[in-house]
């Protein structure tokens, strides 16, 4: 593992924002959600695209908190043009769980 230096780490900005909109992305070459992700007055919202199929389904996203890192390039994945990248971990199966707050955060919080 690489050590990374503390000025490092404060340059990404990890945010907490609320799922506002989720919907299936076909044209992603693997299954993938389209999300709308809103954080905050001071940010507004901004879209992704996650993996995240396999243990959430479009509904049940909506409203549910995250964690996003809000100041990577946007890219490219097919039509989209994604905005912030939503975080998660994989578990022994490979399916992607969320980062998410287990409080009520602001939306817009930094990660400390």
């Amino acid at each position: 593992m690489e050590t990374i230096a503390w000025s490092d780490f404060v340059k990404v900005e990890l945010r907490v924002g609320r799922v506002v909109d989720a919907q299936p992305f076909p044209e992603a070459r693997k299954p993938a959600y389209v999300l709308h992700v809103d954080f905050g007055d001071e940010i507004g919202i901004k879209k992704s695209s996650a993996q995240i199929t396999d243990l959430y389904d479009c509904q049940t996203l909506i409203g549910k908190l995250v964690v996003a890192v809000i100041n990577f390039p946007k890219k490219q994945i097919g039509p989209l043009q994604s905005e912030c990248l939503v975080t998660g971990f994989h578990d022994e199966l490979g399916r992607v769980a969320l980062c998410v707050p287990d409080r009520a955060v602001p939306l817009g919080t930094k990660l400390l």
